[in-house]
C-alpha cells in the first residue's frame, strides 16, 4: 500500500473501501462482470454518491451506465489496501477471543497471516491453535528474533494490556491492532489501531434504546 496515496485519503473512506472490496469479491462468485454506485449502495446501505467519491480516490473511473469492472476494481482496491500482499503478525493473548482470531481463515484473504501466539495460560502455552504454536511470553525475544514481524494483536485482559503493549515495542513491534477497552501508550512512530468489540456494543445498545423509545412514543400517539 503506497503510504502517500493513502495519507490523503480521509479514514471514513478507508473503512468503508473494504465494504466495496467484500461485495465486489460476492459477485464475481456470483458471475457478475461489472457493478454500478446504484448496485453498490444497495448491497451497502451507503449513498451512490459518496461511494464514487470514495472510488475516486483510488484512481478508478466507471463506465457510463454501466458501472465498474469487477476484475479491474478488485485489483485496485486489493492493492490500494495492501492485500494482495501477506502481512505477517503475532498475537498477543490466546485466550477466547485471541482463539476466535486464530481459527479466523478469513484474516489471510485480506493480507494478515498470524505466525505465532502469546500467552502465559500453561493450558495453551506449548500447544498449537489452528496449525499456530502458542508460546510463552517470555519467549518473546526469541521468536521474534526468528521471525522479524512487525504487527502485534492485542487481545490480552485488560490489566496486563500496557505491560504487554510495552513489551511488544521493545522487541520491534511497529504496528498494535488493539482489541482491548483500554487506550494503551505507544511512542508516536508506533501505529495503532483501536478496535472494541465493548465499544461497538454499547453503541448497538444505545441505538436500539433510541428506537424502542421512539416507537413506544409513536405508540403511545395512537
Amino acid at each position: 500500500m503506497d503510504s502517500t496515496k493513502t495519507d490523503k485519503v480521509p479514514e471514513p473512506t478507508l473503512r468503508r473501501l473494504p465494504w466495496y472490496l467484500s461485495v465486489c469479491r460476492l459477485l464475481k462468485a456470483q458471475g457478475e462482470t461489472f457493478v454500478s454506485s446504484t448496485r453498490l449502495s444497495k448491497e451497502t446501505n451507503i449513498v451512490a454518491s459518496q461511494i464514487a467519491k470514495d472510488l475516486s480516490f483510488v484512481d478508478i473511473v466507471g463506465r457510463t451506465r454501466v458501472g465498474y469492472e469487477i476484475d479491474n476494481l478488485l485489483e485496485v482496491l486489493e492493492a490500494f489496501l495492501g492485500f494482495t500482499s501477506i502481512h505477517k503478525a503475532f498475537l498477543f493473548g490466546a485466550g477466547r477471543l485471541g482463539g476466535a482470531l486464530l481459527n479466523d481463515s478469513g484474516l489471510k484473504q485480506f493480507g494478515l497471516e498470524i505466525v505465532a501466539a502469546f500467552d502465559s495460560n500453561p493450558r495453551l502455552v506449548g500447544h498449537s491453535i489452528s496449525g499456530i504454536p502458542v508460546y510463552h511470553i517470555s519467549d518473546l525475544e526469541k521468536i521474534i528474533r526468528r521471525h522479524p514481524v512487525k504487527i502485534g494483536i492485542l487481545t490480552v485482559p485488560i490489566n496486563n494490556a500496557q505491560e504487554v503493549a510495552d513489551k511488544m515495542v521493545v522487541w520491534g513491534i511497529k504496528a498494535i491492532w488493539n482489541f482491548t477497552p483500554l487506550r494503551i501508550r505507544v511512542p508516536d512512530d508506533i501505529v495503532v489501531q483501536n478496535t472494541s468489540l465493548y465499544a461497538h456494543l454499547s453503541l448497538m445498545f444505545n441505538r436500539l434504546g433510541s428506537i424502542e423509545e421512539n416507537n413506544e412514543i409513536k405508540g403511545g400517539k395512537k
